[in-house]
């Protein structure tokens, strides 16, 4: 009786408690539903939207770049890419293992991949294997059912010429970095975007990208698509219509190619600044880029010693030796110091400030005028020049031709060259100028160093009289309602030169490449070719003396620049060729590109390169050149 009263006593407490309870749990499952029905509603029915539907991005075709005559040079082509959508992942371990041993990738680079991504939304796929063969594409099909979250879809790709052509031109494309992600131009991308890295793509590429589109489809359990539900098209990137002649551009190419020499090459126009031709070689394929570049590969063009990646046209900077005489000459003559017809003596050399400057014809040329001084690239009458004018006077029409800045092509990544002046030595050194530098500068050594680009600004200077235009590469632009040409840029400065000077100069390189000259190479019997040569050197003659050997990468490059019809120019630029000597090869490939265009031009059938002979080298001297005059 006592066990049953107590326990009587202890039921309501139990009651109480089992009451209490209850109503606790009724109050957490109120506030459950109302923090998922109400507090989390959005974002729980975003996912449950998600577990049904999908939006997949439409990449936008890039658009395409033609020449200047309508022929395709860039176009599209449409890969499959392999891409992971981790809201339909369960194990992400497993699917980047399968994926690795079905694709042949790094598993290890898989998961980089998948890292960069990280804050991106879950349910926007990430590419994984770009440009899938279809051996990966057939893999990854027959095991569907282990992996419902991945998704292969078929993508446009870039799609560049195979033999390398213009590679520096055209640029590549790729994956938007971080770093691009951060800059104005690219608001509105997102990781994964892919834009113009180099070239022509880079600096176009708000107008060749255009504007993706965006197909939401009905998905089930697995990830696989029920049915559409709306698409909208992507818009194709503008068209592209560039100043670049096509057969030039392979003129050009195939003769440094055939010649077995790299360098560079840039042709224009020197009524506008339109670029007919640039070349840089070695080159890369663009190719490897667009499909995404493995690492091997990628550290193969980096380590390079010919330096592939590098676009020699507008990043590379040499002494310009003999060509330089030219703005001397002009210098001279433009600031009232000379006349055509004031001689000089050359005995094979002169002293200048108590040390004597040698001639390359080391009996000398005799008394010489400006237009066979230039004909035969007399050093002593350019010391001469040189020591009258003094340096800021040649540092002026320097710039005024083009040489002592960058030229503004529309390319990324210029470089200035430089044409030294008092100010510029204070500012570097906190020396002053010393007269006796300036002879050295007068022929185009010292201080000076010059972009192939900048010296090919510099020839349509002195071929048009006088006007610095911008070079450019683009034409016109379509916009989907047909051409629109676009204005050239604003020349950088308009000095018309005096007719005595221009007939002077002009008759002078006519005189380098048809007379007694250097440049006889370039001689085309029915076209007037004006031009000179130029040698840049490497390494010093007692440092080549010191070497003991007669390696080629010791050997100096040769230059040859240009402009044809003498009277009335319609080319002008400039060939570059390393480790040639004394534009040995620089002038034959010259010759065939002018050769090239005016066969366009009356219909004939496009000439064929036959590179020169390689010349005889003696132990510790240049190739033995045919004309008297050496290598300047």
């Amino acid at each position: 009786m006592t066990r049953l009263t107590e326990d009587r006593r202890q039921l309501p407490v139990r009651i109480a408690i089992l009451r209490y309870g209850i109503a606790t749990c009724f109050i957490a499952i109120g506030f459950a539903f109302w923090y998922l029905q109400v507090a989390q509603h959005q974002r729980f029915e975003e996912m449950a939207q998600n577990n049904h539907m999908r939006t997949l991005s439409l990449r936008a075709p890039r658009g395409t770049l033609f020449d200047r005559h309508g022929r395709v040079l860039v176009e599209n082509r449409y890969a499959f890419d392999v891409s992971l959508v981790r809201e339909q992942t369960t194990d992400l371990d497993r699917t980047l293992r399968l994926v690795a041993q079905i694709t042949g990738a790094a598993e290890a680079t898989l998961r980089e991949i998948v890292a960069r991504h990280a804050r991106e939304p879950r349910y926007r796929p990430i590419t994984l294997v770009q440009d899938a063969t279809l051996a990966q594409i057939s893999g990854l099909s027959a095991r569907r059912l282990e992996l419902p979250d991945i998704l292969v879809e078929q993508v446009p790709t870039r799609q560049y010429p195979t033999d390398e052509l213009a590679a520096h031109l055209f640029g590549y494309v790729g994956e938007i970095t971080d770093t691009q992600l951060t800059r104005p131009e690219n608001s509105g991308l997102h990781v994964g975007s892919i834009v113009g890295q180099s070239g022509v793509e880079q600096v176009y590429n708000k107008l060749l990208m255009g504007t993706d589109g965006a197909r939401s489809v009905v998905v089930n359990s697995v990830g696989r698509e029920i049915r559409t539900l709306g698409e909208q098209p992507p818009a194709e990137g503008r068209r592209l219509q560039l100043t670049i002649d096509y057969d030039l551009q392979k003129a050009a190419e195939d003769g440094f190619k055939q010649s077995g020499y790299w360098g560079s090459a840039v042709i224009l126009d020197p009524r506008s600044g339109e670029i007919l031709a640039l070349v840089s070689l070695p080159a890369y394929d663009p190719n490897h880029f667009a499909a995404g570049i493995d690492r091997a590969t990628w550290t193969a063009l980096n380590t390079d010693k010919l330096r592939p990646l590098q676009n020699r046209a507008i990043q590379g900077r040499y002494s310009p030796g003999s060509t330089f005489k030219i703005v001397v000459a002009t210098a001279a003559l433009e600031e009232g110091l000379v006349t055509p017809d004031h001689k000089v003596f050359c005995a094979g050399g002169g002293t200048f400030y108590g040390r004597f400057f040698k001639c390359h014809l080391s009996g000398g040329h005799g008394w010489v005028d400006m237009r066979h001084a230039i004909e035969k690239s007399c050093n002593v009458y350019f010391y001469t020049l040189g020591n009258m004018l003094g340096v800021d006077r040649i540092h002026k029409w320097g710039a005024l031709l083009g040489l002592a800045d960058k030229s503004g092509v529309d390319l990324p990544h210029e470089i200035d060259s430089l044409v030294p002046s008092t100010a510029w030595k204070k500012a570097r050194t906190g020396e002053k100028w010393y007269a006796g530098e300036t002879i050295s500068v007068a022929i185009g050594q010292g201080q000076v160093s010059v972009t192939p680009m900048s010296l090919a600004v510099m020839m349509a200077t002195i071929a048009n009289g006088g006007t610095r235009h911008v070079p450019h590469l683009v034409r016109a632009i379509d916009d989907g309602t047909g051409w629109t040409p676009t204005p050239p840029p604003a020349p950088k400065s308009v000095s018309l030169m005096k007719p005595e000077t221009v007939a002077a100069l002009h008759d002078g390189l006519w005189m380098v490449v048809n007379g007694a000259g250097t440049g006889g190479r370039g001689r085309i019997a029915d076209i007037a070719v004006a031009g000179k040569t130029g040698t840049a050197q490497v390494i010093s003659n007692q440092g080549k003396a010191a070497a003991g050997k007669t390696d080629r990468d010791l050997r100096d490059h040769g230059w040859f620049v240009f402009f044809a019809p003498k009277d009335t120019p319609e080319l002008a630029g400039v060939v570059f060729v390393e480790h040639a000597e004394h534009g040995y090869f620089a002038a034959p490939i010259a010759k065939h590109v002018i050769q090239t265009y005016y066969a366009k031009k009356r219909g004939e059938p496009l000439p064929v390169f036959n590179a020169p002979a390689v010349p005889t080298v003696v132990a510790g001297t240049a190739p033995v050149a045919p004309r008297a005059g050496g290598g300047n």
